[in-house]
């Protein structure tokens, strides 16, 4: 058996491998460079070019670029008409903007368990917790696998609900054949730095409905229009808008949708990448007893994010923190996501408490998140394997 490095054994790698990292190339750096010599740097034709190859990609049929994912949910919840007493259902294992977007609106998160196998918002747990004030339902296309889809939008059909999907991971994951974007009522993208394309930060709010479409829009450029079939009074001149709501400046530049676009060149190379070391993964560590791998509802084409490991605790005599530690130490930069949004102590001190969702927090309890990006190599990829067995075999009951 090999001494972990943890113990003061030789590390698997010389060099840290990081969980997730961007790739840049020079076709995105001139695309950057290109904008920032053009007459527009804001509020020019990227975004719009960035809407429409959204689209393109998407299926759906409207687009809003905003400044970042969390921005992306902001205005998907406000269109969606969430407000004080409202009730909206999420889930607890996502990153914390999913559930505050809610109570940016005055709403009221509540949150719904998981499945313990697809670690995916559990359709039978939502329809249990809808009451009269529920507005909407919020899921998340968890690592990058979508949601039960076909259940979810069956209970929202049924309460007469709205269906807003967080695909911050998700972006190229198609469901039954169909692209994540234009399935649920309103969609939202996230293009942080270790997404399969980024912009540095930026985001998206995919629509079906033209009248959600157009709130969206309104909410995330100050509420103010110049749609002459919108305005209230018509102005004589081009230079005439209104303010018609309380929106907020939630622009997407054009220097981060230059990059966005060159980044979406490039997205069958990202997408096929990720697959092929997520098909790797899944090969050589379903066959370890000690550990599990994430399920998928029939009919996901997924785009895989995060890769999460789940360990069963009790073949091995450590804990997660101890695992944690010794991967680390390996120098492989394992991660865990997420700690279960209600844990947290602003959630807390709202009256939230310990034991709500038990798949949730189990799954928390055991979970590690491996290192997946495009620009991994084999050579990485077998470095983390290499390492993951090392530790469960130094550990293994």
């Amino acid at each position: 058996m090999q001494s972990l490095a943890l113990y003061g054994g030789e590390p698997t790698r010389k060099v840290r491998l990081g969980y997730g990292h961007q790739y840049i190339d020079e076709a995105d750096i001139q695309a950057v460079v290109d904008t920032l010599k053009s007459d527009f740097l804001t509020c020019g034709p990227k975004v719009e070019k960035l809407e429409q190859k959204l689209c393109a990609l998407t299926g759906a049929p409207y687009c809003t670029a905003v400044s970042n994912g969390t921005a992306a949910l902001h205005v998907a919840c406000l269109a969606a008409g969430i407000g004080p007493g409202d009730e909206a259902i999420t889930t607890p294992i996502t990153f914390a903007a999913s559930a505050n977007a809610i109570l940016y609106c005055g709403g009221t998160p509540v949150f719904a368990d998981i499945d313990p196998e697809t670690y995916e918002i559990d359709p039978a747990s939502v329809e249990a917790h809808i009451t009269g004030r529920t507005k909407a339902v919020i899921a998340v296309d968890f690592t990058g696998a979508p949601c039960d889809y076909e259940a979810l939008r069956s209970i929202c059909k049924k309460h007469h609900l709205l269906l807003i999907v967080d695909a911050a991971h998700s972006i190229g994951t198609r469901y039954q054949g169909t692209p994540v974007g234009s399935i649920a009522d309103l969609t939202t993208f996230s293009f942080h730095p270790v997404k399969t394309i980024t912009a540095g930060e930026g985001g998206a709010v995919m629509s079906r409905d033209p009248n959600l479409a157009r709130r969206v829009l309104m909410f995330a450029r100050h509420g103010i229009t110049r749609d002459p079939d919108l305005l209230q009074e018509q102005g004589n001149s081009n230079w005439y808008y209104e303010q018609q709501m309380l929106g907020y400046n939630y622009r997407m530049t054009d220097i981060q949708c230059a990059l966005a676009l060159s980044q979406l060149d490039k997205i069958d190379y990202f997408t096929a990448r990720r697959r092929e070391l997520v098909q790797r993964y899944d090969d050589v560590l379903a066959e370890l007893p000690e550990v599990h791998i994430q399920k998928e509802y029939e009919g996901a084409d997924t785009v895989r994010h995060l890769y999460i490991l789940r360990l069963d605790l009790d073949r091995l005599s450590c804990g997660r923190r101890e695992f944690y530690d010794a991967m680390q130490a390996e120098n492989i930069g394992v991660n865990v996501h997420y700690i279960p949004v209600y844990w947290f102590p602003y959630y807390q001190s709202l009256g939230y408490r310990k034991g709500l969702c038990p798949n949730a927090e189990a799954y928390y309890e055991s979970s590690m998140t491996l290192p997946l990006f495009y620009g991994m190599t084999d050579q990485d990829q077998e470095d983390v394997i290499c390492a993951v067995k090392k530790v469960l075999e130094y550990y293994r009951k």
